[in-house]
């Protein structure tokens, strides 16, 4: 006599859709979006340029510039407001829209501060939010870290290296503000960064993405530093380099960059 507790169960007579339907419908997200601050700004706004950073060295040195205005947060329902201090700080999950100078200026500058973390599946909703809906720039530039995992060859934890990503029309520009080589193939980019750079190319819009490796330290910092000073020569950068070797080690620092990265093992 057969063991009905052991014998294998008879095959089911639904397909695996019609057993879907008995699951209930997982529940969706409310969209993120932007608040801005008062007074509120004329929209859409149009400045020159556009910085995004999402990379711990340049989140740092974006924290320490003293001369920029907040202009607005962009929320993400998910995202919970616990932890999060009343001025702005490093540790905050939060993502900040700066202006380094007048938003009716044709020469304006708008910085991004992306400091919480953004699932694959948002990143499409907060690429659409930051660029070609209230801020439609005519350039962008957008500053991430090289992933380990990510990259084809042997990553060095002591040598800084730095590559980049067009679109189209920044390749046609007769000027460029990023003299990096290109970022090799077979490499891949993931996340928001990706998503932020297809999203210009799909507004035929100037865009480079800045990938830059180790993921944190005083010499990746200062590379970054001097880059942004070569974009934006009016930048004020004396209080990123003000106290930046004892700083560096324990300030900005993402949560997994201690695990993905060879320096810190």
């Amino acid at each position: 006599m057969e063991d009905v507790l052991t014998q294998n169960p008879p095959p089911s007579r639904f397909f695996q859709e019609d057993l879907n339907n008995f699951v209930p419908p997982p529940e969706t997200l409310p969209s993120p979006f932007i608040i801005f601050s008062n007074p509120k700004p004329e929209l859409p706004l149009r400045p020159s340029l556009l910085i995004i950073a999402i990379s711990s060295p340049s989140l740092y040195i974006f924290h320490n510039l003293p001369s920029k205005t907040l202009l607005g947060s962009l929320i993400m329902p998910e995202v919970p407001f616990s932890g999060n201090t009343t001025e702005p700080s490093l540790e905050d999950k939060s993502c900040n829209i700066y202006s380094l100078s007048d938003t009716n200026d044709k020469n304006s500058i708008i910085l991004v501060s992306v400091q919480l973390p953004v699932s694959p599946e948002r990143s499409n909703l907060v690429s659409r939010l930051l660029i070609g809906q209230d801020i439609i720039p005519e350039r962008v530039i957008i500053l991430d870290s090289i992933q380990s995992r990510n990259f084809r060859g042997k990553l060095s934890p002591d040598e800084t290296l730095a590559a980049k990503l067009e679109t189209s029309a920044e390749k046609k520009a007769t000027s460029h503000l990023v003299n990096l080589d290109y970022f090799p193939s077979g490499s891949v980019i993931d996340g928001l960064s990706a998503s932020l750079l297809s999203r210009c190319q799909l507004k035929n819009m100037k865009g480079t993405l800045v990938i830059s490796w180790p993921e944190f330290g005083p010499s990746v910092i200062r590379f970054v530093g001097a880059l942004l000073k070569h974009i934006v020569p009016s930048l004020d950068l004396t209080n990123v380099n003000k106290d930046l070797e004892k700083n560096s080690s324990r300030a900005g620092l993402k949560k997994d960059a201690w695990v993905d990265s060879e320096l810190y093992t």
